[in-house]
């Protein structure tokens, strides 16, 4: 009898001195919360995006294209998006216009030095991507934002380089419209869906 309750107690004691076993990667600890008799289990769930299937082969082809160029383009439309917000908390501060101008020079450089290499990999469809997911990150074409930044005439500038190359500066957003599926693939590849 003074065995049994020995055992029962060693037992009901052994799982609060247990060391818990390391997590795989990309896992984690449940939490748990009590209520009066009852325990809820806790889990945060990601969102899961269900569309309808592509009718046709051309659809499918179109939306795997897609994949890839928003794959290869977001990430930079979004340091586009995170620097702009960066400059101009920066631009705020500098009160002499030249000063201003002699920042914006400095900066350009700077990034043409970083980022220039790796967009110029990009196919002219994931620049026009790119054009797009600029505007949908930053609310603001990139002809407008060249104008803000560099003045009209260098944007009437770019706006005819791209132009040569089939691509418009001008061109906006658009998640209901045109560009639905680009939306849709967004939404997946922000999910982690693909």
């Amino acid at each position: 009898m003074i065995l049994l309750v020995f055992m029962t107690v060693f037992f009901a004691m052994l799982p609060a001195q247990q060391k818990h076993e390391p997590l795989p990667p990309g896992s984690q600890r449940l939490a748990v919360q009590i209520f009066g008799n009852d325990t809820v289990y806790l889990a945060f769930l990601r969102d899961i995006y269900v569309f309808p299937r592509l009718r046709s082969k051309r659809q499918e082809q179109f939306f795997w294209r897609t994949v890839r160029d928003v794959k290869k383009a977001l990430p930079y439309a979004k340091i586009v998006s995170t620097e702009l917000i960066r400059v101009n908390t920066l631009l705020e501060d500098i009160q002499k216009e030249s000063d201003r101008k002699k920042y914006l020079a400095q900066y350009e450089k700077e990034i043409f030095k970083r980022y220039e290499p790796e967009l110029r990999k990009l196919t002219i469809n994931q620049g026009r991507m790119l054009l797009k997911l600029i505007d949908r990150e930053c609310n603001s074409t990139s002809y407008d934002l060249i104008k803000s930044y560099r003045g009209s005439i260098s944007a009437f500038f770019w706006q005819g380089v791209a132009r040569i190359f089939g691509s418009n500066l001008k061109s906006e957003y658009d998640a209901d419209g045109n560009d639905r599926i680009v939306e849709r693939v967004i939404l997946l590849v922000e999910a982690g869906q693909l």
